[in-house]
């Protein structure tokens, strides 16, 4: 059995460590109790800010990303003929099958595509060199219109899967 001298320098032994880790000077017991509790307190409010804090920061960026989604990006094909590449810069909205559509009107028009990148995080966006496969001149205006055409095809046939899964 532990004696109340055994408990009352147990105790005090366990005291000894709070004012240091309290920054008190005080030397009276409950003092040095109330300086604790009243920096846990503290700890306790403070941490609560950093919470709210953290939830409106999440808030903000939920809302971000939500307007990301519904950003319309204007469709834009320039296409520039330098020697005998072409070179080609496409951005529009995102979509399904946009890069397979490009590439299609690409080959229905006798171009290879030697280099490409592409962009697919927030709307679609590519640059391509394009080299004309039997060395005839093809005009910057078809390609443009071909590219368009692809796109414009691509976003039709979208809004129709979208009716048929509406319809059901």
């Amino acid at each position: 059995m532990v004696t109340k001298l055994q408990r009352r320098t147990a105790s005090r032994r366990k005291l000894q460590f709070l004012p240091t880790l309290s920054n008190t000077k005080s030397v009276k017991r409950s003092s040095i109790v109330l300086n604790v509790l009243l920096q846990c307190h503290k700890l306790k409010v403070k941490l609560e800010e950093i919470h709210r804090e953290y939830q409106n920061l999440m808030t903000i960026g939920n809302q971000y990303f939500t307007l990301l989604k519904h950003i319309q990006v204007s469709k834009e094909v320039k296409v520039e003929k330098v020697g005998e590449e072409f070179v080609v810069k496409v951005s529009c909205n995102k979509g399904r099958d946009k890069l397979i559509s490009i590439l299609e009107a690409f080959e229905e028009l006798g171009l290879n595509v030697v280099r490409a990148r592409v962009n697919y995080s927030h709307f679609f966006a590519m640059e391509a060199i394009a080299v004309a496969q039997d060395q005839k001149t093809t005009d910057i205006n078809d390609v443009t219109q071909a590219i368009l055409m692809a796109i414009e095809k691509q976003g039709d046939e979208h809004i129709k899967d979208f009716r048929q899964v509406s319809k059901c």
